[in-house]
């Protein structure tokens, strides 16, 4: 949603909220895009109407957008540099049975 500094209706000072969406043959919820909504039904009631209209999910996560704490690219290196000597974190070390789903 574009805004000018002119802009004072309510809808402008709306908070932006990210939507998860979980499919019916998924594990993950996978983040589908963003909308403005005034509270966190709200929002709710909207990424079901926007981002599910062809009964695509079967879960739904509203984050509001300034609640994220996110890494940066550019610290990829001394953030995930730890779990580099945990090679027992690794499936290497042994053989995972045929009928373990989702491995």
């Amino acid at each position: 949603m574009t805004t000018t500094p002119n802009d004072t209706s309510p809808r402008a000072e709306w908070p932006l909220y990210e939507v998860f969406v979980r499919g019916k043959r998924g594990l993950n919820h996978v983040h589908v895009g963003s909308l403005h909504a005034a509270d966190d039904t709200m929002a709710l009631h909207h990424a079901r109407d926007v981002y599910t209209r062809r009964n695509e999910g079967v879960s739904i996560w509203v984050v509001r957008a300034d609640a994220i704490t996110a890494s940066s690219p550019d610290e990829k290196d001394p953030l995930f540099a730890p779990s580099g000597d945990k090679v027992y974190r690794h499936p290497t070390f042994y053989d995972v049975p045929a009928d373990v789903p989702h491995m």
